[in-house]
């Protein structure tokens, strides 16, 4: 009953974070199914809906092919009765898979990888305390050393999420806050370790040697452990994050995507494009600025926070 409750509770505030994308879409989707018949004026507009909530063209076609294929077969005639066929084809793009939170029932470390400003420090305070309101054991790693705000804001997130952090010095090699992460883990046989890397991206080079790097220290000193590579991406950036998403997952071994601020944008689609396009489940969206505003991803929550508020 509290699970039920507390769901409830967040698709509340998620149908609040996507209000700016579903009134970006409300007049097209309205337009769109009131029509009197399913021809190629009815796709090309629903197309035209899908792209201007940031969807991407990729998606749009998957979604659009396989809502024809459906029409078909069932001999649809009205526009209306399209609509239930949409959501679910929109969703079924954005399943996360069976073993997408397997982390949280193995021994497991999560490097969080993104530019400066998406949001990510925020994103592993709100992680870590989403893992320990689990009944997990977290520990932070500042990594991201070479800001010294970072591991400020980092340390005080973790004093809000309750849980312990392992510091380097400013400018300190980011592969030896690691190394002391990991055996601190070890020796406290804590569940999770989430470290916080740097994500500069104007030198694609350096950042691959260095994540390289951070992959041999764990998978050396912490074999047995699940790892884990979350991009961290804004919202806000529509195509934007789209193209990072794409840029990080050539250089790291990212295995699922936390979008942030959807509350603050209209390009809220962008989650079915990333999905869609790179193959990467979105696993965390970020709808609020409260330490619980971060959630796992549910395709059919989203979906129906866009089409029915």
């Amino acid at each position: 009953m509290a699970e039920e409750k507390e769901k409830l509770g967040f698709f509340a505030r998620l149908k609040n974070g996507l209000a700016k994308t579903r009134a970006r879409i409300a007049d097209g989707f309205r337009s769109v199914f009131s029509g009197s018949s399913i021809d190629e004026d009815f796709y090309e507009e629903l197309e035209e809906t899908l792209i201007m909530a940031d969807m991407g063209v990729t998606a749009t076609e998957q979604i659009l092919d396989n809502l024809k294929k459906e029409v078909k077969a069932r001999h649809l005639k009205e526009p209306e009765e399209c609509r239930q066929l949409l959501m679910d084809s929109i969703a079924e793009q954005m399943k996360t898979g069976e073993t997408a939170y397997e982390f949280e029932n193995r021994q497991s470390v999560i490097l969080v990888i993104g530019v400066n400003g998406v949001g990510k420090t925020t994103s592993i305070g709100k992680l870590a305390a989403n893992l320990k309101g689990q009944g997990k054991k977290v520990l932070l790693a500042a990594a991201d050393t070479f800001r010294a705000a970072a591991n400020e804001q980092l340390n005080e997130w973790a004093r809000r999420a309750g849980v312990d952090i392992i510091n380097g010095q400013d400018g300190a090699d980011p592969g030896s806050v690691v190394f002391d992460a990991v055996a601190a883990a070890k020796s406290r046989k804590v569940d999770v370790l989430i470290c916080d890397n740097a994500g500069r991206l104007h030198n694609k080079k350096n950042l691959m040697d260095e994540l390289r790097k951070l992959y041999r220290i764990i998978s050396r000193e912490f074999p047995e452990a699940h790892q884990e590579t979350l991009v961290v991406l804004d919202g806000t950036t529509g195509q934007n994050a789209l193209v990072q998403a794409r840029e990080f997952s050539e250089i790291a071994q990212v295995t699922g995507i936390i979008l942030t601020k959807l509350d603050g944008t209209a390009k809220g689609g962008i989650a079915v494009a990333v999905e869609s396009e790179l193959d990467i489940p979105v696993k965390y969206i970020g709808v609020g600025e409260g330490i619980d505003d971060l959630q796992k991803f549910d395709a059919d929550s989203f979906v129906k926070a866009i089409f029915e508020g």
